[in-house]
């Protein structure tokens, strides 16, 4: 008995809704999962190529995990306190660094004022100084609040305790099951479908992992680098605006963003009225920024990706809103999934009765065979 089209769409777009259903249910309590199962297909290839010479599964996998978990633990021990320290100390001077802006805001307005006369400080609008003191002293309340909430709130070290606990175990069992998992799945494939699901996932495989190794290796170097840095140059908080900017970087442009607004932001204040601390610090960042875009990107990740920035971005935000930082994990995945089934898709419409004409050409076809002769007839 052949299945209609329009029950396989429908069965297929019922399962996805499904899907979407059950993150939206248990998204508070799938982050640890999320998180191991990412960290599991990272890691696959290391244990893929630990037996290729001669380890076994168990083996290989015990020996990644025992090398995750030294590299987690010295980074607890040597780089975590600091920058603990640091965004404590951040948030404590959030304050004197808003008073401090507010002033040199209103210093520069004041020039601005005495030298163009566009007066601005008169009755006839608003004062701009008093406007963007305002805007700082409320952004930077706000931003000390959230940051303060983050320390404090006994959901955020339940979900650390979590993360830290369970995110490990479940990238173990993955990495030891991965490919009795793989052979599972693909043994539910009705016969008939199996090879052009394959060829998708071997595309959707390459997409994700054109983007979430290559786009890791990338955000870790650009880390160092700003952290180190900025650090060398002695600005003050260098290592977390560094290592933050860093992280952020997974997200295009916000990571750049970030380490350039903070960087002058805190070089400004630090230094005033010399500027030689801004223009180091602009140094880094603009050097980060050559390298990311002229040798890490085009080596680490290039254009297997397939991902559009703003596709990217828009998945990102879009899970991030619905399903919280779980979504933010899970966000790549759907968007490469989806870019690869879209391509495919617009594929199959191309060669449907809906695109090809009767005698068995495309309307594209069918056109540029028409200007071809307009042109042999121009000549």
């Amino acid at each position: 008995m052949t299945i209609r089209i329009e029950w396989q769409i429908g069965f297929w777009i019922g399962a996805f809704l499904l899907l979407v259903l059950l993150l939206w249910l248990f998204s508070g309590m799938l982050l640890p999962f999320a998180a191991g199962g990412a960290l599991g297909y990272l890691l696959n290839p290391l244990v893929d190529r630990l037996e290729r010479v001669g380890f076994g599964r168990l083996s290989a996998t015990l020996f990644i995990m025992a090398c995750l978990v030294l590299v987690l633990a010295l980074i607890f021990v040597l780089i975590v306190p600091v920058l603990w320290r640091q965004l404590a100390s951040f948030i404590e001077a959030m304050p004197a660094y808003a008073v401090k802006l507010e002033g040199l805001i209103s210093v520069a307005s004041e020039n601005l004022e005495r030298e163009y006369k566009l007066g601005l400080g008169n009755n006839t609008g608003p004062d701009l100084g008093n406007v963007t003191n305002n805007l700082v002293a409320q952004a930077a309340q706000w931003a000390a609040s959230f940051l303060n909430s983050i320390l404090t709130r006994g959901e955020a070290l339940i979900t650390l305790v979590s993360l830290l606990v369970v995110t490990p175990i479940v990238a173990f069992y993955m990495l030891l099951d991965w490919h009795k998992m793989i052979a599972t799945i693909d043994n539910l494939i009705p016969p008939r479908n199996r090879e052009t699901v394959r060829t998708l996932a071997r595309q959707i495989d390459a997409a994700m992992a054109g983007f979430l190794r290559g786009q890791s290796l990338v955000c870790l170097c650009l880390g160092i680098w700003y952290g180190v840095g900025l650090s060398l140059i002695r600005l003050n908080f260098g290592l977390l605006i560094g290592i933050s900017a860093g992280a952020l970087s997974f997200i295009p442009y916000v990571g750049s963003l970030t380490a350039l607004v903070l960087s002058s932001v805190v070089a400004i204040v630090q230094g005033w009225p010399d500027w030689r601390l801004l223009a180091m610090s602009l140094i880094v960042i603009l050097v980060g920024q050559f390298l990311e875009g002229n040798i890490l990107s085009p080596k680490l990740v290039g254009e297997s990706a397939g991902l559009h920035p703003v596709w990217l971005i828009f998945a990102l935000l879009a899970f991030g809103s619905l399903f919280g930082f779980t979504g933010l994990i899970t966000a790549v995945p759907f968007a490469a999934a989806a870019g690869v089934i879209l391509r495919f898709a617009v594929n199959r419409y191309r060669e449907s009765n809906l695109y090809v004409e009767p005698g068995g050409h495309s309307t594209k076809s069918l056109l540029d065979s028409k200007l071809a002769r307009l042109d042999d007839g121009d000549r």
